[in-house]
C-alpha cells in the first residue's frame, strides 16, 4: 500500500475509512438506559453542576470507564483494536497505538523500547523536554547533534545529513537515532537519506513528529513513515483535529517488536484511558482521510495569497520553502506560518501580545524575531484574512524606527555533558541562585516554553551563556520554566568535596 497522498482513493478504502468503530460504539452506549454503579463518580453527569451546564449532558455521558462493549486500551480486542487498525491503514504502518497522554508518552515509549541503561542515543540538541525525560528514565547516554541555526530568522531548523553522518561514524555503538520531523517551525530535513544512513549501521530511527500529523494528507509532502522511520509519534491534537492530549504512535515492526512496545506503553499510560480522547482520534482520522487532501489543496492558494499580502510593501518577512531549501537544504511545511517581525522594531513577543490583546488573535508561539501561526485543515480564508489584516494594522500603528538585533536570539551551543541525565537526577543536590551556578552540574531542566526546548538539562555543565540566555528570556519575556524550583534558583549536583 502506498502512502495516502500517492494512493488512488478506492471506493473500498474510503468505505472502510468512513467508519468510526470506537466513536460509534461510545455514542451507542451513551444512548442506552444505564444506571451506573461504576466509576467515574459523576455517574454520566447525573448531578446538575457547572460542568454539566457548560459541557452538556452528552459529553459527560461519553466520559465512561472501560467495559466489555467499549474495549480496553491496554489489551484491545474489539472496537479500540479496530479503530487502531483503521489508523494504521490510514497512515500506512504495521501498527498504530492510541495515546492519551500526548506525544510525550509516545516519545518516552519509543526511547524505552529501543534503549536500555548505558545505550547511546543520538539526538538533536533542540529536542523537546520529553526526549530528555526519556533519556533519564532509560538511562541512555545522549549524543547531541547541533541543529542548523538560522541567524536571519533567529530559529533552529532540522539536523543535517552531514552532522548525522558524522555522529554515526563517531558513535558506531549507537542503538537509536531520534529525529524531530518536522521541527516546531516546520523545517523537514532529508529524513529518507538519514534513515538510510542509520539503517546501514543497524541503528533504529525514531521520530518526534508531534507537529506532523497532517503530513500524510498534505499534497506533495513526505511524512516520516514514508521516509523510512521505524517508529513515529504524531500529535493528532496539534494538527490532526482530535482533542488535546490525544496522539498516535505509528510503528513499522522490522526493528521494534510490537508486543514489546505495547508492554512499554502499558507501563506508561493510565489504566483509565479517556474515551472522549480516544474517540476523538477515531473521528479525526476519518476526517483527514476523507477530506484532508481536498481541504489542504484549497488552503494552499489562500495561504500563498496571504503571504503576498503580508510581505507587500512591508517590513515583514515570511519563512518560505525556497529560502529553507536554498540556505539549509531542507524542505518546509507551509502550514507553519513563521513571520519575521523584528524589522518593525518589535520583538516577536510584543507582536504576539498585541495580536492577542487588541485583535483577539491567539498565536502558537513567539520568539525574539518571529511569531508563528499554525494553519490546519479547518482554517478558512476568513480566519487567515483576519490575521493578515491585524498584521498590516500593527505595522501601520506600532512600527519603531530601528530594527531589533540581539546576539541572544540566535545563541546556540551544546553544553558539556559531565554525567548522564539519569546520574544527575539521582545524585545528591542543592539549590542555589542561578547567577552563582556557572561551572556547576545541573540537576534541573531549564527550558523555553513553548516549545519546551531546554537551555540546560540534568548532567550538563552550566555555562555563562546559559545564565545570560536565562536573563534574556526570563527578564524580558518571562517564558522560562524551571523543572523543580522557583525563578532565579536552580538545582545542581552537590559537590563531593564539600
Amino acid at each position: 500500500m502506498q502512502c495516502v497522498q500517492n494512493r488512488v482513493a478506492t471506493e473500498e478504502f474510503l468505505a472502510t475509512q468512513d467508519r468510526m468503530p470506537l466513536f460509534e460504539a461510545l455514542v451507542n452506549y451513551t444512548k442506552q438506559d444505564v444506571t451506573p454503579f461504576d466509576v467515574p463518580g459523576h455517574k454520566m453527569g447525573l448531578h446538575e453542576n457547572p460542568l454539566k451546564w457548560t459541557l452538556g449532558e452528552m459529553t459527560l455521558r461519553m466520559d465512561v470507564n472501560s467495559m466489555k462493549e467499549l474495549d480496553l486500551l491496554s489489551h484491545p480486542e474489539s472496537v479500540i483494536k479496530e479503530a487502531q487498525q483503521l489508523a494504521a491503514q490510514a497512515f500506512n504502518v504495521d501498527y498504530a497505538y492510541f495515546l492519551v497522554n500526548g506525544t510525550t508518552v509516545g516519545i518516552l515509549a519509543m526511547i524505552l523500547a529501543t534503549c536500555k541503561q548505558g545505550d547511546t542515543l543520538i539526538v538533536p540538541r533542540n529536542c523537546h523536554k520529553s526526549v530528555m525525560n526519556g533519556i533519564i528514565l532509560s538511562g541512555a547516554k545522549p549524543v547531541f547533534i547541533q541543529p542548523e541555526v538560522d541567524q536571519h530568522f533567529g530559529i533552529a531548523h532540522g539536523i543535517s545529513v552531514e552532522n548525522v553522518k558524522a555522529a554515526l561514524a563517531e558513535n558506531p555503538q549507537a542503538k537509536a537515532l531520534l529525529v524531530t520531523y518536522p521541527t516546531y517551525f516546520g523545517s523537514m530535513n532529508q529524513l529518507q537519506e538519514i534513515c538510510k544512513l542509520a539503517h546501514e549501521q543497524n541503528v533504529t530511527v525514531i521520530v518526534d513528529s508531534a507537529h506532523g500529523a497532517h503530513l500524510t494528507f498534505l499534497p506533495d509532502a513526505n511524512d516520516a513513515i514514508s521516509a523510512g522511520a521505524d517508529a513515529v509519534t504524531v500529535s493528532m491534537h496539534k494538527t490532526g483535529g482530535s482533542l488535546t492530549q490525544s496522539s498516535l504512535l505509528l510503528l513499522q515492526e522490522k526493528r521494534i517488536d510490537s508486543k514489546h512496545l505495547q508492554k512499554v506503553l502499558n507501563m506508561l499510560q493510565t489504566t483509565s484511558a479517556n474515551y472522549l480522547l480516544m474517540s476523538s482520534l477515531d473521528v479525526a482520522r476519518r476526517e483527514l482521510v476523507m477530506y484532508g487532501q481536498q481541504r489542504y489543496s484549497q488552503l494552499k492558494s489562500v495561504v500563498d495569497v496571504a503571504i503576498e499580502e503580508i510581505e507587500n510593501n512591508s517590513r515583514y518577512e515570511v519563512l518560505k520553502a525556497d529560502y529553507v531549501q536554498q540556505n539549509f537544504n531542507q524542505s518546509y511545511d507551509w502550514t507553519k506560518l513563521v513571520i519575521r517581525v523584528n524589522d518593525l522594531g518589535l520583538t516577536g513577543f510584543e507582536v504576539y501580545t498585541i495580536l492577542k490583546q487588541q485583535y483577539g488573535i491567539q498565536l502558537e508561539l513567539a520568539e525574539g524575531y518571529v511569531i508563528m501561526a499554525v494553519i490546519s485543515h479547518v482554517d478558512t480564508s476568513e480566519t487567515i484574512g483576519k490575521l493578515v489584516h491585524a498584521l498590516k494594522d500593527i505595522e501601520l500603528n506600532h512600527t519603531k524606527k530601528d530594527a531589533i538585533q540581539s546576539a541572544y536570539v540566535t545563541a546556540n551551543q551544546i553544553n558539556k555533558l559531565a554525567m548522564t541525565p539519569q546520574q544527575a537526577c539521582n545524585a545528591e543536590t542543592e539549590t542555589i541562585l542561578i547567577y552563582d551556578a556557572v561551572g556547576r552540574i545541573s540537576a534541573d531542566s531549564l527550558m523555553i516554553y513553548p516549545p519546551g526546548i531546554p537551555l540546560i538539562i540534568p548532567g550538563e555543565v552550566i555555562s555563562e551563556e546559559v545564565v545570560e540566555l536565562y536573563n534574556f528570556y526570563f527578564l524580558n519575556f518571562g517564558n522560562v520554566l524551571f523543572e523543580t524550583k522557583e525563578e532565579n534558583y536552580i538545582t545542581v549536583v552537590r559537590e563531593t568535596n564539600k
